[in-house]
């Protein structure tokens, strides 16, 4: 039976679980977003277990859960038709010396389903595929810089990109100066970048959209950019691969990158990730061409078949079930109630629903308007005593419309705490502790 949500809620054995994780694992958590301190103190539940849209912790408290195991768990956790095709592959083997069948069908899949792309090879995780994507341009370019969208958060572990965050240390400075950034929808900022750096600029990287809609004009624009000064186009699509359409942003859109990258929704859980492109470009990590070779994605574990099995299944399920067009009428009804809620307790300008409708995030602005995390300590603090995980308002296909009603009920809940706060001028009284923080910051 689920514990009784109270104003307080009380973790213990979760509290007891968060300190063993940090003693033997280096943030307590295996990446940094799922980390404690993203929470309020004492109140971050460790997950016992997860059904469709919803997941228990170990103290026995069922939430209903928002943007699901950051953003890939898009069709809810332990979906039918997934799980029967990955224990179809259960006792047939997971991992052989030559490839398995399973590999063709998963690549003529997600051909299918993404046909902007002529070629894929399959990986584990996301920047495996983005720096392969880097590689691949570097070596067709002969160029040695990367420019990336400056106004998105991130695109890999690897030193291209971290290098540019607050936590570059181990990071050597030659290798970060390689890396330029352009600022999203400004396409006379990105050819003066490309012009200072003339024929230097191996490709250039972006999300297609996020969270406000690309400006007319603005994705074929970078595309003839790219073309004008001979450098590679990549849309990293691992957030909009499929939330945005089963083709993603560049089916929805119909603006053709060299390279696509996508992961999170493609395996619902399960590890899995795409590079995706052009058979000129795909093809020299390849064999048949004369060319010097290119190491592109060379992984023991890339072509796992439970994991591709659970990728043709998820790929099956968005196509046969409309699952985009749901995740957008859902993400809707949660956007347009959570205002309402928010504007009927006299705090529609501080907190801010922002997104597309399936990748909907929020933000907490303070007394003069600008982004707190005092604020959002706060009403994380007030969603997890009503029962609702919530580090974005990121839905998933199984979430119904009593769930979107509950949510919305706490979420008015919450607000009403909020405005009391900011008649305070203080939230401090409401937070229980330290705030949350932000991931990427220098300092631990």
């Amino acid at each position: 039976m689920d514990t009784e949500h109270t104003q307080e809620l009380l973790l213990p054995r979760s509290r007891t679980a968060n300190e063993r994780l940090h003693a033997m694992i280096p943030g307590g958590a295996h990446t940094y977003a799922k980390g404690d301190d993203q929470y309020p103190e004492n109140l971050a539940p460790v997950i016992s277990h997860g059904r469709g849209a919803h997941v228990w912790d170990i103290d026995g408290n069922r939430y209903i859960e928002y943007g699901s195991g950051l953003r890939s768990v898009s069709l809810g956790h332990a979906h039918p038709r997934v799980i029967e095709a990955v224990r179809q592959e259960l006792d047939r083997g997971s991992n052989f010396v030559r490839p398995s069948i399973l590999e063709v069908e998963a690549a003529e899949r997600f051909l299918a389903t993404v046909p902007t792309a002529e070629m894929v090879k399959f990986a584990k995780n996301g920047s495996d595929a983005t720096t392969a994507a880097v590689r691949l341009a570097r070596a067709a370019t002969g160029r040695p810089r990367v420019a990336i969208c400056a106004d998105h958060p991130f695109f890999s572990v690897d030193d291209w990109f971290i290098g540019t965050t607050p936590m570059s240390t181990g990071i050597p400075a030659a290798t970060t100066e390689l890396t330029v950034a352009f600022p999203y929808g400004d396409l006379a900022a990105t050819e003066e970048l490309l012009t200072r750096y003339q024929d230097e600029i191996a490709c250039l990287i972006l999300e297609p959209a996020t969270h406000t809609e690309p400006p007319p004009g603005y994705l074929a624009g970078l595309r003839e950019l790219a073309d004008r000064h001979g450098c590679v186009l990549v849309f990293d699509e691992m957030i909009t691969g499929f939330r945005w359409s089963e083709a993603g942003a560049q089916g929805l859109y119909g603006v053709v990158p060299d390279l696509s990258t996508f992961g999170k929704a493609l395996g619902n859980g399960f590890a899995v990730s795409a590079l995706a492109g052009r058979r000129d470009l795909m093809e020299l990590g390849g064999l048949r061409h004369p060319d010097d070779r290119v190491f592109l994605l060379s992984t023991t574990h890339g072509a796992e078949t439970h994991s591709l099995a659970a990728a043709m299944a998820v790929l099956t399920t968005y196509v046969e079930e409309g699952i985009t067009a749901r995740l957008h009428a859902l993400g809707e009804r949660l956007a347009a109630g959570v205002r309402d809620a928010a504007a009927g307790m006299g705090v529609g300008d501080h907190i801010v629903v922002r997104g597309r409708a399936s990748n909907l995030v929020f933000a907490t602005l303070d007394e003069n308007g600008q982004p707190s995390q005092e604020y959002r300590t706060l009403f994380l603090r007030r969603l997890l005593a009503g029962g609702v995980l919530a580090p974005s308002f990121v839905v998933s296909s199984a979430l119904d419309d009593a769930d979107i009603d509950h949510t919305v009920d706490v979420v008015a809940q919450a607000c009403a705490v909020y405005r009391k706060a900011l008649d305070a001028g203080d939230p401090t009284p409401w937070l229980g502790g330290r705030p949350v923080k932000p991931v990427f910051r220098r300092l631990a």
